[in-house]
C-alpha cells in the first residue's frame, strides 16, 4: 500500500495499550527486514531516516527504497524523520515524501524549542503530515561510562510534566518524545525509564508518547513504558548489532566469499529478527 503518516498509527496505539516500533532504515537489507517483517506479523512499522542516514544514502534513494517496500506489502508503512535539527531539513524531507517529520530542539533553549516546533507544525499540517516534538535531552552512551553513571547523567536530563503540557499546547504537535532515563546508542540493556514520569505526562497531554533509546531497555522496563503511557519506540542500535555481527561471523566462516548477495543474506536475516522480537515485546502483532 502507499505510505501512511503516524498519525493515525500512534494514535490507534495510545487507545489501544500497544507500542509502534520506529526501526532505523540505514540501506536497502534493513529497509527490507523491516517492511518484511512488519508484514509477516501483520503489524503497522514506521521506518525513521536519521539525518545520518540521509547523508549517506541520499534523500531521494531513501524515498524511494522506502515506499517501494511499502508498495510491496499490506501493512500500514510511515517514513519519518528521526531527529530533524532544523527546518530546512524538515522542509526538504516534506517535499520529498515523508510522511512524518520531528524537530527536535531539545538542546535549544526551551522558548525557542517551542517557537521552531510550532513553524515546523504550521508548515507540515496544511499537507496532512504529523510532527514529533522533543522535550528534555535524551543523552548517547559514552561506552567509557560505567552503567551507573550514564543513568544519572540521564536522570539529570529528563524533562519535567509542565513543561510537557506547555510544550504540547503551545506548538500543535501530533507526537512528542520525552526524556525519561533512556539513553541513545546503548549496546546493553541497562537503561532505567521514570515510570511515573511517563504516566505523569501521560495524563496531562492528548498526544501519543515516544521513547527514544528503546534499545538500551530490557523487555520488562519497555512493557511497563508502555502500560504508563508510552506509543512509539525507537529502535537503531539493536538492528546495527545484529546486522554487523551477522557480517563478521559470516566472513570469518567464510573468508573467500567476495558474492555481497551472500553476505548481506546473513545480515538482512539477523535483522528480521531483531525486528520482529521487538514488533512481538510491543504488542504490535496483529494490529495492521
Amino acid at each position: 500500500m502507499s505510505l501512511a503518516t503516524t498519525k493515525e498509527m500512534l494514535l490507534k496505539a495510545k487507545e489501544e495499550g500497544y507500542a509502534v516500533g520506529a526501526f532505523n532504515a540505514n540501506n536497502m537489507e534493513i529497509i527490507q527486514a523491516i517492511v518484511e517483517t512488519a508484514e509477516e506479523e501483520r503489524a503497522p512499522v514506521i521506518l525513521q531516516a536519521s539525518q545520518g542516514a540521509i547523508k549517506y544514502a541520499g534523500l531521494d534513494f531513501i524515498v524511494a527504497m522506502v515506499r517501494a517496500a511499502a508498495e510491496s506489502v499490506k501493512v500500514p508503512v510511515a517514513l519519518h524523520l528521526d531527529h530533524g535539527t532544523d527546518v530546512n531539513q524538515n522542509v526538504k524531507c516534506l517535499r520529498a515524501g515523508f510522511t512524518s517529520l520531528m524537530f527536535d530542539g531539545s538542546k535549544l533553549p526551551f522558548e525557542q524549542n517551542i517557537e521552531i516546533t510550532r513553524r515546523v507544525c504550521d508548515m507540515a499540517h496544511p499537507c496532512s503530515v504529523p510532527v514529533e516534538g522533543e522535550v528534555g535531552q535524551i543523552g548517547k552512551c559514552d561506552d567509557s561510562d560505567e552503567p551507573g553513571v550514564s543513568i544519572e547523567k540521564a536522570k539529570q536530563l529528563m524533562v519535567k510534566p509542565s513543561e510537557a503540557k506547555r510544550f504540547v499546547e503551545e506548538t500543535g504537535v501530533d507526537s512528542l518524545a520525552i526524556a525519561v532515563g533512556t539513553i541513545h546508542g546503548c549496546k546493553s540493556a541497562f537503561a532505567k525509564i521514570d515510570l511515573k514520569l511517563i504516566k505523569s505526562i501521560s495524563d496531562m497531554v492528548p498526544v501519543p508518547l515516544v521513547l527514544h533509546g528503546g534499545s538500551g531497555c530490557d523487555d520488562e522496563e519497555i512493557k511497563k513504558g508502555i502500560k504508563a503511557g508510552i506509543s512509539k519506540i525507537n529502535i537503531d542500535t539493536r538492528i546495527r548489532m545484529a546486522f554487523s555481527n551477522a557480517i563478521r561471523d559470516f566472513m570469518k566462516n567464510n573468508p573467500g566469499e567476495i558474492d555481497p548477495r551472500k553476505i548481506l543474506e546473513r545480515a538482512k536475516n539477523a535483522a528480521k529478527e531483531v525486528v520482529r522480537d521487538r514488533i512481538r515485546v510491543f504488542g504490535t502483532g496483529a494490529r495492521a
